[in-house]
């Protein structure tokens, strides 16, 4: 498992070099950090892909996660919080739902 996730990120890596502007590749990106269990570079790469795709929904929840992952709650609430402005200006019902559980979680 962790081969396969080396690779990946490897990968993503090489599509960053080249300057790929698709959020998801940055968020992958990040998601390959969380898999191979290097969750302060994992925040900081969550970080990294709000900083440049702000409107990317998915990447709060994550982040939260993670930061909860890491005991940091007011990290992680600020990233619940900071979703729910995002998944509600993008109408996005399903991320604010699961963003208003995972607040509610912590």
């Amino acid at each position: 498992m962790s081969d396969k996730n080396e690779k990946r990120l490897a990968m993503l890596e090489a599509m960053i070099a080249k300057g790929s502007d698709d959020p998801f590749v940055h968020y992958a990106r990040a998601m390959a950090l969380r898999g191979l269990e290097r969750r302060e570079d994992a925040l900081k790469a969550f970080a990294d892909v709000e900083a440049r795709f702000p409107s990317y929904v998915p990447t709060y929840l994550m982040a939260g996660q993670v930061a909860t992952e890491l005991e940091r709650e007011d990290d992680a609430r600020a990233w619940f919080e900071r979703g729910l402005e995002k998944a509600r200006a993008a109408g996005d019902g399903h991320a604010e739902g699961e963003l208003e559980v995972a607040l509610a979680e912590l």
